[in-house]
């Protein structure tokens, strides 16, 4: 089945963490976040892969090259994001005359639930979830034992159901020529409306999912890792010092130290050139990238530390992700918990958005420094190449100078 991935969008609810990368180059367990995609949808039966590129495109472009994971990979360009039937659209010169996949870069699938979708054309992921409001929902009937769409209404008052559409899809040969829709009310060439058509012309197929993830948001990335770490079998190939102690599933890189007093608790990844210790913690679904470093007396729980961060020393991080050059001064404390037991809220494009989470710490974006005794609320971001004063308490976000 040949199989086109969406890798083209800014990933603006994203930022800071997209300042500088395109939202599915995100690190999630060691590998970008669309190379997880891309590796589940070859495992389920894709032939060739057609990622469409915009943003930042050339970081995508090296990562994969012309094969990934044994099959071949072409890439088209969206020179303007005006919508996923505008960003199809672009890569269907790459296409043959058959039906083809689509699927989100941005998304996590099981392979099970993938496998069942590419199997069963057309036809569309489903999945269920409690707040289908915020997202496009099926319409569906039963017919001999299968359940058919029929419709998907986007973010509806009153949905028909919880069933919501995964962004994930197989489309007929004949959905080459349906691809020039119109713009829908926000003003976008929206693939839905493909969908609409195949299900006025096809019998479309809702394909349940039993799990999927759409990472827009930044404690999305954390669940995101939370998904693939746990998936990681023990292997200690780097240099762990005779008084340190490892627990569990924890992948220790080769060229990777853990030094003396360090206690690391699985599931976590530590990746070449990162360092931990001596005397420190690290525990909870944790990944520590290439050259990141954890120094003496510090804690890091169910956390993103990517490359080259440093939590240098005598200092707390908790359900954070760091970005590259994160440089936290001694004694940076992040709070991961609202005192009322709420569920941690963050600003997101204006709004302020539950992250359904009741821990939840920080946010940085590339190169934040923060002063010495730093106090860093739950919920707060940190703004690319941001800073702090010492001592400073920071209870809002954050961007430039203190």
């Amino acid at each position: 089945m040949q199989t086109v991935i969406l890798a083209a969008g800014q990933g603006t609810r994203m930022r800071p963490l997209t300042d500088r990368r395109p939202k599915p180059m995100l690190p999630v367990a060691g590998k970008p976040l669309v190379a997880h995609t891309a590796e589940t949808a070859v495992a389920a039966g894709a032939s060739r892969l057609v990622i469409v590129v915009g943003y930042e495109s050339t970081d995508v472009r090296a990562y994969f090259g012309d094969e990934y994971a044994g099959v071949p990979v072409e890439f088209a360009e969206q020179a303007d994001q005006r919508g996923t039937a505008d960003a199809v659209r672009a890569g269907a010169d790459a296409l043959d005359d058959g039906p083809f996949a689509v699927l989100n870069g941005d998304a996590l699938y099981d392979e099970a639930s993938l496998t069942a979708l590419y199997d069963r054309a057309p036809s569309v992921g489903s999945y269920r979830v409690d707040n289908p409001s915020a997202y496009g929902v099926l319409h569906t009937s039963e017919s001999e034992g299968e359940t058919r769409v029929t419709g998907v209404t986007e973010k509806p008052a009153d949905p028909p159901s919880n069933r919501i559409n995964t962004g994930a899809y197989v489309f007929p040969a004949a959905a080459h020529d349906w691809l020039d829709v119109g713009e829908s009310e926000r003003g976008e060439l929206e693939l839905t409306d493909v969908l609409e058509r195949a299900c006025r012309e096809r019998d479309v197929r809702a394909v349940p999912f039993d799990r999927w993830l759409d990472v827009g948001r930044p404690w999305e990335l954390l669940a995101a890792n939370e998904w693939k770490l746990d998936e990681l079998e023990r292997r200690l190939d780097g240099q762990i010092h005779e008084n340190a102690e490892v627990r569990g599933d924890v992948v220790v890189e080769e060229g990777a130290e853990v030094d003396a007093g360090v206690v690391v608790e699985g599931p976590a990844l530590i990746r070449s050139g990162a360092t931990v210790g001596p005397n420190a913690y690290v525990r909870g679904r944790t990944l520590l990238g290439a050259d990141a470093s954890v120094g003496h007396s510090v804690e890091v729980k169910n956390s993103v530390l990517m490359a080259g961060a440093t939590v240098g020393h005598l200092s707390y991080v908790g359900d954070s992700v760091l970005g590259r050059d994160v440089n936290f001064g001694a004694g940076t404390t992040v709070a991961n918990l609202r005192h009322d037991d709420e569920d941690v809220r963050v600003l997101v494009k204006g709004e302020v958005v539950s992250t359904g989470r009741r821990k939840f710490g920080v946010v940085c974006g590339d190169g934040v420094k923060t002063g010495i005794q730093t106090s860093l609320n739950a919920g707060v971001k940190l703004s690319t190449d941001a800073r702090t004063g010492p001592a400073e308490q920071v209870v809002r976000d954050r961007s430039g100078e203190w």
